[in-house]
């Protein structure tokens, strides 16, 4: 059953989990999703997970994201900031409701620099991160302790928004905060594709209990 509410600050959907020994995932949309948008992915790749999805509170041109940006990979930190810390208290009050353990991430675009955001801000509000073509979020975070946390990486070598160095100082910078990073670079754009779902599906099976 999933239960649609806007308690908990974010709009947002929420699946019960029926395989205790998978973490949950926290679903984070890209540009012009919702909280519905990622639910079939999360099935997918984590069967028997329990799945909250919320939806991004920022309206560009009326489609949802996580926080602002001043332009096409320009970002606006500040509302970064802001945004991470709010998604790391709703995280705090679902796992309340809901009695969740810390949940690991799934982003596409948008919602994995939301992610990568929060993890470097916010290291306890998750257990570990699958990014779909994520980008660095903040130039400068301050130091983290991500020590345990495993996060994976998928980006496409053709992809037009992410450039690939880009995406290797993300992996770097997760890296130094005391991640282990699985960085994978795809023959791809920025979609989605068959082999994200693969290779997500197959590490979030390692992170099974």
């Amino acid at each position: 059953m999933t239960t649609t509410t806007d308690t908990a600050r974010f709009v947002h959907r929420f699946e019960p989990g029926s395989d205790p020994s998978r973490p949950p995932l926290l679903l984070l949309h890209g540009t012009g999703g919702d909280e519905a948008d990622l639910l079939p992915l999360g099935r997918m790749v984590a069967p028997g997970a329990a799945l909250l999805s919320p939806r991004g509170q920022v309206l560009e041109n009326g489609s949802p994201r996580f926080f602002r940006r001043l332009a096409e990979g320009v970002f606006d930190e500040a509302d970064v900031i802001r945004r991470a810390g709010d998604l790391a208290r709703f995280v705090a009050e679902a796992r309340g409701i809901y009695g969740l353990p810390a949940p690991v991430a799934l982003g596409f675009s948008n919602g994995a620099n939301i992610a990568a955001a929060t993890l470097l801000l916010h290291p306890e509000a998750l257990a570990g991160a699958v990014l779909i073509r994520p980008m660095v979020p903040l130039a400068a975070p301050p130091a983290a302790d991500l020590a345990g946390a495993g996060v994976m990486i998928l980006s496409g070598a053709f992809d037009p928004i992410v450039p690939a160095e880009n995406a290797a100082s993300l992996a770097a910078m997760l890296e130094r905060a005391g991640a282990r990073v699985e960085h994978r670079t795809l023959p791809t754009g920025h979609g989605l594709g068959q082999a994200d779902l693969a290779l997500a599906r197959a590490w979030l099976s390692g992170q099974a209990a």
